[in-house]
């Protein structure tokens, strides 16, 4: 009787948009009593793009989210890709600079226009790093992408000027264990060190991005307070910071976590000032980003092939992958202008010169279904 009912209820719901021939019809009818959840493309369905053959779907929707559900999402997300130093820099084996300008350049191809590029710290504590001037040296003349670039404290700062930096990145965390085992001071003795990258930057009129770590969980305190998340953005946006990203660095977040964190967070900095940026140890990562677009985010920081990890927490993955996000972007109709398959090619690209398979759900099941595929 149930199953009945709600056929008779799609029966109605499908009478207002056309009818769809008896056989379709028949075969709508017998999917969706295996699973009411599942709503199949009929005629007039903007949907039906997503469907390019029997075998393969396309995540190309560009029809407008219209229901109660998905209407408040942004037209356009920008993709802060952090592959090539967010993603490399806990590399034990050393990435040649060659292999990481290259790794640049495919993903400024498929579209992306932002790559944070390399950190100029210390090579004692980041050795992976430590080619950070022959990068820059190495894209300086690419056109149509920005390169950010990490500058712990006024050294780093100087040094990444020198190399042609026009755009520098701090890096702040809302835990006081995390900040002092991370970068080796209280949370208040960073934000004075930040204050003067700031003020330096300004007088060079040089965009500064702030990254907040530990945003809803820390490896040695556990659930960290919204108000310190709001407290520490709010610094970062008094002294000067462009855009502020909020990140779940060992990725313990649900929506459940992150949405009163970007409740507080937003009392305090205008929500087009902010992004997030979500690990995906829990394999969260998605419906977080989801979850933040809802609320009015419109910028996502990701790792091509799912790079990068927590030094500092056992057992925390990648950063999610970018892969993945332009897919989910895609199914939604959310305009990200980056080529799918393009950015496929460069992690196919990094992770065969890591020696080990894309942490990229997509990428692997797409490169699947290629010819002579190996996977």
């Amino acid at each position: 009787m149930i199953v009945t009912r709600r056929l008779d209820k799609i029966s109605r719901l499908m009478g207002s948009r056309g009818a769809p021939s008896s056989s379709l019809k028949a075969l709508d009818k017998e999917t969706e009593s295996l699973n009411p959840n599942v709503r199949l493309p009929g005629k007039n369905d903007g949907d039906a793009a997503c469907f390019s053959s029997t075998y393969h779907y396309s995540s190309n929707c560009h029809q407008s989210p219209l229901n109660k559900v998905l209407r408040n999402l942004p037209r356009y997300v920008k993709i802060v890709e952090v592959g090539p130093r967010d993603g490399l820099q806990n590399e034990k084996e050393i990435v040649p600079t060659t292999v990481k300008v290259q790794l640049i350049q495919m993903l400024v191809s498929s579209g992306l226009t932002v790559v944070e590029a390399t950190s100029f710290v210390s090579p004692k504590w980041v050795p992976q790093l430590a080619d950070a001037k022959d990068v820059m040296d190495a894209i300086r003349n690419i056109q149509g992408a920005r390169f950010p670039v990490l500058t712990p404290n006024l050294k780093g700062f100087k040094a990444a000027v020198e190399a042609g930096a026009k755009e520098v990145a701090v890096f702040a965390s809302a835990s006081e264990s995390f900040s002092k085992s991370n970068i080796n001071c209280s949370i208040e003795d960073s934000l004075t060190r930040y204050r003067d990258v700031a003020s330096a930057a300004r007088e060079l009129s040089l965009s500064v991005r702030g990254y907040i770590s530990c945003v809803v969980g820390c490896p040695m305190e556990g659930m960290v307070p919204p108000s310190k998340v709001a407290y520490v953005a709010k610094q970062l946006f008094d002294m000067g910071c462009s855009e502020i990203s909020l990140g779940d660095t060992i990725g313990v977040g649900t929506p459940g976590a992150v949405i009163p964190m970007l409740e507080n967070v937003i009392h305090v900095v205008p929500i087009d000032k902010l992004a997030v940026h979500f690990h995906d140890t829990y394999g969260q990562a998605l419906c977080n980003i989801l979850t933040s677009l809802k609320m009015g985010i419109s910028t996502v920081d990701s790792s091509v092939s799912g790079l990068g990890g927590c030094p500092y927490a056992k057992g925390a993955s990648g950063n999610v992958a970018t892969e993945d996000v332009v897919y989910m972007l895609n199914g939604l109709g959310v305009e990200t202008n980056v080529d799918l398959e393009k950015l496929i090619l460069a992690g196919d690209f990094i992770s065969k010169h890591l020696g080990r398979p894309s942490s990229s759900k997509t990428a692997v099941a797409l490169s699947s279904k290629r010819p002579n595929s190996k996977l």
